[in-house]
């Protein structure tokens, strides 16, 4: 439900101050859980100067005090670290979002090994060298090219000594793909294939990027991880609905819409997914039960059309020839002949030698 740039911090619990010591050790494993499975679907990696530790916060039920701790679940072995935990005003409200649509066109080869695999599996490993074109691609903002390290805001209108954005959202295009320099060396591999997957369609991007002093490398990392975790979501959210309704195999799937949806006092959207089958009012309840908030209809935004995005599979079947006890084979051509002398040409040199070898041991033997 996360679009790029915002991710899951920590988890919180209500409870009475007795009972808060009983859960420490319940939260430690959710939390660290938690973090597990979110990276066992990632197709980015985390960077270094990215903050590891995650928060449980703990609200007295009665008292309404605070209570927070982090971990780093970059280490198993974490103990818990109490923290501060201060309110500041407008920050739901300050940020600014990146938008962009990609057409994508994956074609994933299938070996004669892997065309025995599952197609979940083998779509994985497909995305995974996608990703790699999108994490060395080119990114224009409004048009331009700008440096990593350049002010997202550079350029924007000054008010009181503060930099305002004329304009809160930014439109990016996706650069892939591009000719390789002269002094670039590239290998060809030849592959022989039994079949295939292929990915296509546009699908809708978004990602925010708080506004005090956004750089353009941390803009354009939240637009990255949106392209990638979109359609790896929506991927998963395809396979899942294969098994769980029995679907039979077939050459062709739609893949699900993008659908956003405002959280309530924040400039933000989340996002979830959906079938073209599925009514916009399942979709409602599906808001509503996970941000426990009342949503209206009129407030979803389905971000791209029915069928824009779709999976094809194709797997070659090899026809093996049957013979009825009417017919009768096809006498050999003198090509056919002469191709298996050819190949049949050392064992006949051997069957030859070793006649020879009979026929002097017999003269031998005889006088």
């Amino acid at each position: 439900m996360l679009p790029g740039g915002l991710v899951v911090l920590g988890i919180f619990i209500i409870t009475t101050l007795e009972l808060a010591d009983d859960f420490q050790n319940a939260l430690r494993r959710l939390i660290f859980s938690v973090e597990k499975s979110i990276n066992r679907k990632r197709l980015w990696t985390v960077t270094e100067e990215e903050v590891s530790e995650r928060v449980i916060l703990h609200i007295c039920s009665s008292t309404k005090k605070l209570s927070c701790r982090t971990y780093d679940v970059h280490d198993p072995k974490s103990s818990a670290r109490p923290a501060d935990w201060k309110y500041q005003n407008r920050v739901s409200t300050s940020w600014l979002s990146l938008e962009c649509t990609v057409h994508v066109n994956i074609h994933i080869p299938l070996s004669a090994t892997s065309v025995s695999y599952t197609l979940e599996k083998n779509t994985k490993s497909g995305l995974t060298r996608w990703a790699k074109q999108i994490e060395n691609g080119v990114y224009l903002i409004n048009g331009q090219v700008k440096g990593e390290d350049c002010d997202l805001l550079e350029g924007q209108k000054k008010s009181r000594g503060n930099t305002q954005a004329t304009a809160h959202s930014f439109d990016v295009r996706v650069l892939t793909q591009l000719p390789l320099n002269s002094d670039h060396r590239s290998t060809a591999t030849v592959q022989i294939c039994s079949g295939s997957i292929n990915l296509r369609g546009d699908v809708k991007c978004r990602a925010y990027i708080h506004s005090n002093r956004p750089k353009v490398k941390d803009a354009m990392q939240a637009v990255k991880r949106d392209i990638l975790n979109t359609v790896a979501d929506r991927c998963e959210i395809l396979f899942e609905d294969l098994i769980l309704n029995e679907i039979p195999e077939k050459k062709k799937y739609e893949l699900p819409q993008r659908v956003f949806v405002p959280f309530p006092g924040s400039a933000i959207m989340l996002c979830d997914y959906k079938f073209g089958d599925e009514s916009a009012e399942e979709i409602r309840d599906h808001f509503s039960e996970m941000l426990d908030h009342e949503i209206q209809i009129e407030d979803l935004e389905i971000a791209e059309e029915v069928n824009t995005a779709c999976m094809t599979s194709s797997v070659k079947s090899e026809a093996s020839p049957t013979n009825s006890g009417d017919e009768h084979p096809e006498p050999p051509s003198k090509t056919t002949v002469g191709l298996k002398i050819k190949q049949n040409i050392g064992a006949i040199a051997a069957l030859g030698v070793a006649v020879l070898a009979a026929g002097i041991s017999f003269h031998y033997f005889s006088d």
